[in-house]
């Protein structure tokens, strides 16, 4: 299927898309807020700078893109159709780095979770995750 879009407009609308802030980060943190949990944002001083820092728990949370983060198995995670000599190294290099930043965070004594993009469309299963990480009894309707 051929893009929609022209070139120039494509390539303007994935710069538009943002580190910080993301549509699916902020499902997250009203989830987590709904359950009365207390967090920080982008914490620098932390490998990776994680989306979400739950300190008192040592709980650092990574809300990934699906097609960004090339979430094995899921239909967000298609590969490009163009420029594959770009944008294949470029996505492997964020799946590379996102070992090494998971690796960094446990070993500073840090649990990281990792949350997709896909994951977010459904505000009750992903309200269930977030007790079950928080350790928390179902305030969530299936």
């Amino acid at each position: 299927m051929a893009d929609r879009l022209s070139p120039e407009e494509r390539s303007a609308q994935m710069r538009r898309i943002g580190k910080r802030n993301t549509s699916p980060e902020i499902r997250v943190r009203r989830a987590l807020h709904a359950l009365g949990a207390r967090f920080r944002l982008h914490n620098a001083s932390l490998p990776g700078t994680p989306d979400i820092v739950l300190p008192s728990r040592r709980k650092a949370i990574l809300v990934h893109g699906c097609f960004w983060h090339q979430h094995p198995g899921c239909r967000l995670a298609r590969q490009p159709k163009s420029r594959l000599d770009y944008w294949l190294p470029k996505l492997a290099r964020n799946s590379e780095r996102d070992i090494q930043v998971r690796s960094a965070l446990a070993a500073a004594g840090w649990e990281p979770i990792v949350i997709w993009e896909c994951e977010t469309q459904d505000p009750a299963a992903l309200g269930r995750r977030l007790e079950r990480l928080l350790g928390r009894d179902s305030a969530f309707p299936d």
